[in-house]
């Protein structure tokens, strides 16, 4: 779903200023928004602005601070962005204001006239002016023990040592006494608090006889989830609580404060080295370090997913869900790392979820890789794999990642790399393209293979196409459709993508405003007053219903579903409806004509999309509560219902929701929500969670014969398909399974993107990296994938005994170029499974009568292609497998004469060769001189030569191609050479 396109921006990081000494850059740090990040050398702090890419402030330490304090070694952001953090090598503390000016420009543009500046027109996210802000040095602050890790937090900055193994809290500096609200926070945090890391302070330490220390605290901006990583490698949830039965009393003493903390990342210790501790501990000396593989290097918390990635000192990934009270500690899942060359990878060095928690970046002392949610690796590198120019070629992050972190909007990976020869260019820029469905999970968009990248977006037209061209990957199918520089210059980045039904419509929706697109006649339609486009953001989502595109908006605080019209401009007087919310919206779908509305007090609302004479408007019908259902209403991702066909036709649409069922992706659970009225009336609901970490999920309610009703999702490995899934029809009050088990599961060597029902496949996309001997940098494109899933669906009913429902099904598919092709694998796939069943338990062996195998073949003679399909299936299978194939299918002699008698000339030839190698051929090969002389008669030249040479090779001697060259007299009439 993300895929790295085009090449990395490399940004010259040494500042463009007299006197300044070049020095590699140690670590950076993105600001909590994103917007800015820092660079940190020995001496000098350097802040960045993201997009566009550039300085804003620098400041340089004397070289009297540097001899006092020490170099500086680490730094963070505080989490208002107001201050940054300045660790150094003597455990001093720097503290460093960011005061921002807001009417000045750190740039001066030059002045060009009309005609040139044409040329220069600003870029995504360049047209806003780069806002001048100010470094300036706060203050020393001088620690007790050796600083190890630095986080701050609002009203006060927490930090580890190591000498004594302690976490420590002091408060912000305070200077304006008339702030009431800053000083009631430093007056309950007034103090220095010291937590010592053992049993008595913090009972919850593993191995707490191994004095440990907290070598990293980090605290996760949006969730405020902390994380502890100690130095034997374990990690931790933590929590600071208040103790019970401490208040503020009249008398002013303070409450007290305790570590609450959970392991999320365990290991057993060797015995050996247990053994060795207790030894060291008697003697007081240690005769070698343990290092443990699994010990934790880095660690990054999914809290859409609830999800926490933990990096090894192996460079190992792994992934374990929330721990939950009460219940025993996940298992981690260790994810696979492509590594196809046996590169050394080294330890995971950094790793960062993306905002919306779909992908992780990783980076590792050797390479870097990106994965999504469920596991799968989308991009990696562990090096070059071509010849390059050593001294010419500068994406050293192909290599090596020091540190890393996803700029907003998610177009874009910053990368640090390791200092090099150069003490220049250690910032790289990797642009991505992205699903759609990422920004807003809705069935339109799942429909098509839609891609957006930073300027433009992608929309998959091969469903278009011939057959061919489809399942061809050179074709060019995807239609680029750049969005007008006007709008992205002050709008980037782009939150929010939305496809019509027939693909043939588009809106995009960036930081504010929104636009929209016309396949047809190929032009945007944008505001043309920025006041009022500016006066809004869309969110939650944004829908096409026909030629009326429906907004969820927020505007001045307030929450808005707006419905424009393509037909008509951009503004606010041309809004069609406008419906008033009083809580912002997490997710909107459409179901026919029913708009499904889910806020974040945690209500579904069902609207009724109504046209008039003159407009069309909105008709709310009903709303219900999931309180008690869905704990937290922003984990939804995706949503849809099931209406029973009765209230369709005769019901009142009031009712709908009361008898829907509702099916929602709630973080990473594939969730359907079946109704049960009690005895007062009030509407309950039974949970079925079909998969856990479903990254997409297809619905097709109008599917093709047993596709209809079916579900589809993949989780990162697989497409799991639920046939039948939605048939609500059927299912009775009987008690359901709480887990559903998929019908068919489908293994996909690339990712998915789109389900074309009518064509049988399953369209994705992979990365490719590509170098050149005389280029300096590495080219990334997405290369379009296909796979046939026609065959999967069909043996899941075969084997079930279904040959009446996998006929049908399939006689919806046989007008395809490519029908034949998804029989032989159908066929190919049941005899090597059935073969290799019995090769490994002989016992297990099954009569000829029996068996998925003879389902099948009974399936194929429903169809014209069956000889076809099984001598194409037994000339690419083992003759090993042909005994069992032909006790099912039958004499493959019968079957050449029954070619023979329908005149497919071609089939008999394929047959020949399997008679032949069946050792079915008589002396004077009477089959293929028969076949040979039919082929004469229908002038079949072809054929005639492949049959004179199928002769010759099955000879030395010539005699058999003689003996038909006579019978046929085909020299005398063709006067052909013999070959």
């Amino acid at each position: 779903m993300y895929f790295p396109t085009s090449a990395a921006r490399q940004l010259l990081t040494v500042p463009a200023l007299p006197d300044v000494t070049p020095e590699p850059v140690l670590c950076f740090e993105a600001s909590p928004r994103k917007s800015l990040f820092c660079l940190l050398t020995r001496s000098s702090l350097t802040v960045w602005r993201v997009r566009p890419s550039a300085p804003l402030a620098h400041i340089s330490r004397a070289e009297t601070s540097l001899l006092e304090h020490g170099d500086n070694t680490a730094v963070t952001w505080s989490p208002d962005g107001s201050r940054i953090v300045i660790q150094t090598t003597m455990s001093y503390l720097i503290l460093v204001t960011v005061d921002y000016v807001p009417d000045a420009s750190v740039y001066q543009p030059s002045h060009m006239g009309p005609s040139v500046q044409r040329n220069f027109l600003p870029g995504p996210g360049e047209g806003i002016p780069l806002q001048s802000l100010s470094l300036a040095l706060e203050g020393v602050i001088c620690t007790e023990g050796q600083v190890l890790s630095v986080s701050p937090r609002k009203n006060c900055i927490i930090f580890s040592t190591s000498s004594p193994p302690s976490v420590q809290r002091i408060p912000w500096p305070v200077y304006d006494e008339s702030d009431i609200e800053e000083q009631t926070a430093r007056r309950s945090l007034m103090g220095h608090d010291t937590w010592i890391l053992n049993d008595h302070e913090l009972p919850w330490l593993l191995d707490p006889d191994a004095e440990v220390t907290v070598t990293k605290l980090l605290q996760h901006s949006i969730s405020g989830v902390e994380t502890w990583i100690t130095s034997d490698g374990r990690a931790y949830f933590v929590r600071l609580q208040e103790t019970n039965g401490t208040s503020i009393d009249s008398s002013g003493s303070q409450p007290h404060y305790h570590w609450e903390g959970t392991c999320i990342h365990d290991f057993d210790v060797p015995r050996w080295v247990q053994k060795q501790r207790s030894t060291d501990d008697g003697s007081g000396q240690s005769s070698s370090t343990y290092i443990e593989p699994r010990r934790a290097m880095a660690i990054a918390v999914n809290t859409r997913f609830s999800l926490v990635a933990v990096g090894t000192q192996n460079g190992s990934i792994e992934f374990t869900s929330f721990p939950t009270p009460d219940e025993p500690t996940p298992i981690p899942k260790v994810i696979d790392i492509p590594n196809p060359y046996n590169r050394l990878s080294g330890s995971v060095t950094a790793m960062e979820w993306s905002s919306d928690g779909y992908v992780l970046a990783a980076g590792w002392t050797h390479g870097w890789a990106i994965f999504s949610v469920g596991g799968r690796c989308l991009a990696s590198s562990f090096g070059v794999e071509d010849h390059i120019d050593g001294d010419r070629f500068q994406d050293t992050f192909m290599h090596a990642v020091e540190n890393l972190f996803w700029a907003p909007g998610n177009f874009e990976l910053v990368v640090l790399t390791p200092s090099g020869i150069k003490p220049d260019g250690q910032v790289f820029v990797l642009p991505f393209a992205k699903s759609a469905t990422t920004c807003q999970h809705s069935p339109d968009n799942t429909r098509y293979a839609f891609l957006q990248m930073d300027d433009r977006a992608l929309v998959y037209r091969g469903a278009e196409q011939p057959d061919m061209s489809i399942i061809n990957p050179e074709s060019d199918v995807w239609q680029h459709i750049k969005i007008p520089q006007s709008y992205l210059a002050t709008n980037w980045p782009i939150k929010y993508s939305a496809l019509s039904s027939d693909g043939r419509l588009i809106a995009i929706a960036g930081r504010r405003g929104l636009v929209h697109y016309s396949s047809t006649s190929g032009r945007w339609k944008i505001f043309s007053n920025v006041v009022q486009e500016q006066a809004f953001t869309v969110k939650g989502g944004l829908l096409w219903f026909h030629h009326v595109l429906i907004v969820a908006v927020e505007i001045s605080k307030s929450y808005q579903i707006r419905l424009y019209s393509r037909d008509m401009e951009l503004s606010n007087q041309n809004v069609l409806h406008r419906e008033v919310l009083m809580s912002p919206v997490i997710i909107l779908s459409l179901v026919d004509n029913s708009l499904l509305v889910y806020t974040a007090d945690n209500m579904l609302s069902h609207y009724l999309i109504i046209p008039t004479a003159d407009t069309i408007k909105l008709h709310l019908c009903g709303s219900i509560t999931f309180d008690g259902i869905i704990a937290s209403p922003s984990a939804v991702r995706a949503l849809s219902w099931m209406i029973p066909n009765t209230q369709k036709r005769l019901g009142d649409p009031v009712d709908d929701l009361a008898v829907a069922t509702v099916l929602m992706v709630v973080g990473g659970q594939l969730v359907l929500l079946r109704p049960r009225t009690s005895g007062t009336q009030e509407v309950n609901y039974d949970m079925q969670i079909f998969a856990e970490r479903i990254e997409f999920c297809w619905i097709h309610l109008r599917g093709i014969g047993a596709l209809e009703n079916s579900l589809w999702g993949y989780d990162g490995q697989n497409m799991r398909v639920w046939l039948n899934a939605l048939a609500i029809e059927s299912s009775g009050s009987a008690d359901e399974p709480s887990s559903v088990k998929e019908s068919v599961s489908i293994p996909l060597d690339f990712y998915p993107l789109s389900v074309l029902m009518d064509k049988g496949i399953i369209i994705g996309a992979e990365h490719e990296a590509a170098t050149r001997m005389n280029l300096s940098f590495v080219m990334f494109r997405h290369a379009t994938s296909s796979h046939l899933f026609l065959h999967h669906v069909l043996r899941y009913h075969l084997e079930s005994g279904q040959v009446k429902e996998a006929v049908t099904l399939a006689k919806h598919y046989q007008h395809l170029v490519f029908f034949a092709h998804a029989l032989e694998i159908l066929l190919h796939t049941v005899v090597e499974s059935e073969c290799t069943v019995d090769s490994e338990d002989p016992s297990t062996s099954a009569s000829p009568e029996s068996g998925t195998l003879t389902a099948v073949i009974e399936f194929l003679d429903h169809f014209d292609a069956s000889l076809d399909v099984v001598v194409g299936c037994a000339r690419k299978t083992e003759m090993t497998r042909w005994k069992h194939l032909f006790s099912i299918v039958g004499n493959p002699h019968a079957l050449f004469e029954t070619c023979l008698a329908s005149r497919r000339l071609k089939t008999a030839g394929s047959y020949l060769l399997v008679l032949h190698n069946l050792e079915q051929l008589d002396e004077n090969n009477k089959d293929a001189v028969r076949l040979l002389k039919c082929a004469v008669k229908a002038q079949d030249w072809q054929l005639c030569r492949e049959l004179l040479r199928f002769l010759h090779s099955i000879d030395d001697t010539g005699k058999a191609l003689r003996h038909a060259l006579s019978e046929t007299s085909l020299v005398a009439q063709k006067r052909v050479m013999v070959p």
